[in-house]
């Protein structure tokens, strides 16, 4: 077969691909949308005026009825899960006080509403899933005839945008928050045109009943002590009230801010993050070696055991390799205050991991777009993933013993 005929026989398939793949039942669908949504709105309409269309009103006037009458009609275009379809919109002027009148409005169908809420939140949930403006377009074409543009993506995100707003502003003075785990992200955004990094600072509240929910993210420089007093100062000022146990990533600038607005409740230093810093201070062919021996210590079954495995770990790195042990004991016993809850809550309190799988899966979804536009969006799509539902968070592990508060005795660090 020459060349000519391949490609010939590959633009042949191509127009039959999708061409002939006719649905009856779908085509019958989106012909009958049009007459359901002109009959929606004229008994709209015939409810507001309490007459039908050429009728008079009954001898029992309704007491919300509205003085008008019809005039006339216009034609919309109106997108839609079901498609793009043209619609006849029926008129109507209602008369007010003084004798004016003024245009009847439809509550079914806003003022220039060109998209339905349901069209607006495809859209959104494709975009949200990973997919960028430009494949957006491509992946909805077949729903929506006149395809999707930047603009609508655009707008639709605005409308995403007032929710955000809101949500930012909320009080939290009703939220039984026990237990926040705070980290912090570095994405790249778009400022003055020029790509940068920026940190986003995440908190998460786990609640009395063991739910973690999004309590606050913002996109700031990095993560020093004022950034990250921003944050808290936020949270306290929308009424968060003093938690139980604080679970954080290690940053000096985060345990800076947290000493100034809560001193003396427990902080647990993320396990895994200091894993990796002890990691750090070795050469490679010492890597196993460091893991053994500090996965012996975490993940030992009693708060005696952890203590002397941990002695243990000291006397033996301080000879073999002592910037390791230095390491270890620069944590202090913040390294260990999950073993001051019920042994049910450890793995949950151990490490940040709720919010690393969290960057994990955000950073998964924004990896079509290298760089974000801005970082108030940075934010807010990260935001919206959870409040769409696109990533779920589950209860802790120990939710149960929630209750119980913790204990004020901490393990001994003297080796």
């Amino acid at each position: 077969m020459t060349n000519d005929s391949m490609k010939a026989a590959a633009c042949s398939v191509e127009g039959l691909l999708f061409d002939n793949w006719f649905d009856p039942i779908e085509t019958a669908l989106r012909e009958r949308a049009r007459n359901f949504i002109e009959e929606l709105i004229h008994g709209e309409l015939t409810a507001a005026l309490d007459r039908p269309r050429y009728g008079r009103r009954g001898m029992k006037e309704s007491p919300s009825a509205l003085v008008g009458h019809r005039h006339g009609s216009r034609t919309r275009s109106l997108t839609g899960t079901f498609g793009t379809t043209e619609i006849t919109v029926p008129r109507a002027r209602i008369e007010g006080e003084n004798r004016t009148t003024t245009e009847w409005k439809s509550k079914a169908l806003r003022a220039y509403q060109r998209r339905t809420l349901a069209a607006d939140a495809l859209i959104a949930s494709a975009y949200l899933a990973g997919t960028n403006t430009r494949r957006v377009r491509r992946a909805l074409k077949a729903l929506f005839a006149e395809g999707v543009g930047k603009d609508v993506v655009s707008r639709v995100w605005r409308k995403v945008k007032s929710d955000w707003d809101a949500w930012n502003a909320r009080s939290l003075a009703t939220e039984p928050i026990v237990r926040l785990i705070l980290d912090g992200t570095v994405v790249r955004v778009r400022l003055d045109r020029k790509a940068t990094s920026i940190s986003l600072l995440v908190v998460i509240g786990v609640r009395e009943d063991g739910q973690k929910v999004l309590l606050a993210i913002k996109s700031m420089g990095g993560e020093t002590t004022e950034a990250w007093r921003t944050v808290l100062d936020d949270l306290i000022g929308r009424g968060l009230y003093r938690p139980e146990f604080l679970i954080v990533d290690g940053a000096p600038g985060l345990e800076k801010a947290i000493a100034a607005v809560w001193d003396g409740v427990p902080v647990q230093r993320c396990t895994v993050h200091k894993h990796r810093n002890l990691l750090a201070h070795a050469p490679e062919r010492l890597h196993d070696e460091i893991t053994a021996d500090y996965t012996d210590m975490i993940y030992a079954a009693t708060p005696e055991e952890i203590e002397t495995r941990r002695k243990a770990f000291i006397r033996k790195w301080r000879l073999k390799h002592r910037a390791v042990a230095d390491s270890l004991e620069e944590a202090g016993d913040r390294l260990f205050s999950f073993t001051r809850l019920p042994p049910s809550q450890w793995r949950s309190a151990r490490t940040t991991n709720a919010i690393e799988r969290l960057h994990e899966e955000f950073k998964r979804r924004i990896k079509t777009q290298t760089v974000l536009p801005s970082a108030e969006t940075a934010a807010m799509l990260f935001w919206a993933l959870l409040a769409s539902g696109q990533i779920n968070m589950r209860k802790v592990d120990g939710w149960q013993t929630l209750a119980k508060k913790p204990s004020d005795q901490s393990i001994d660090l003297a080796a």
